[in-house]
């Protein structure tokens, strides 16, 4: 029912707003999700010469083959400051984020910034983030329309969680942990389509 809820106000976001007119508003996707399957769809409604809103938001729902999982839901809006004019060149942003998880069954051997990413191969992991951060991107104009977009975010993230014993069964080995995340919280490479 929460996916309906945030859709339905994305969508307010994109279709409602009575400021936006032509060369204010963009739909994107970002293309580095879309090899993850995950679902993704933004938003970026201009505010001023210099400023844009960006609302982003991803799902993935799937169980994959042998009970591996990768679901997970997030929206994450961003205050953009573009340095020439907005939708061109180079930009700062400022980022919060936040939603749910379910992953585990993943097989690897990485440890990431204070992160045990390997324990995703035996264990699966359930509960909820929220951080923000700071991101630096740039827009190509391809055509008066077209725009290719690369991004980058560093910033935290504070994560809250119960731990299962494997990917497919439910065997709760520990409750209610959180955790710190430091690191990269946003890449996106997105075609994007200006009004």
């Amino acid at each position: 029912m929460k996916l309906k809820q945030y859709v339905f106000l994305l969508s307010l976001l994109l279709f409602c707003s009575p400021f936006v007119k032509a060369q204010d508003f963009a739909l994107k996707s970002n293309f580095l999700y879309d090899a993850t399957a995950t679902i993704n769809i933004g938003a970026e409604v201009g505010l001023s010469p210099r400023w844009t809103l960006d609302v982003s938001g991803n799902f993935n729902g799937w169980t994959m083959s042998h009970e591996r999982r990768w679901k997970h839901w997030m929206l994450q809006p961003e205050a953009r400051y573009w340095f020439c004019q907005r939708f061109g060149g180079h930009f700062l942003g400022m980022e919060a984020h936040g939603g749910q998880f379910n992953v585990g069954g993943l097989n690897n051997s990485i440890h990431f910034l204070g992160t045990h990413v390997s324990r995703l191969s035996d264990e699966r992991f359930q509960g909820w983030f929220v951080g923000g951060g700071v991101t630096y991107g740039y827009a190509w104009m391809l055509g008066r329309h077209w725009n290719l977009e690369a991004e980058i975010g560093l910033g935290y993230s504070y994560t809250r969680y119960d731990t299962y014993q494997c990917a497919g069964c439910g065997k709760k080995t520990e409750e209610d942990r959180h955790h710190n995340y430091y690191g990269p919280t946003k890449a996106a490479l997105s075609l994007v389509y200006i009004f």
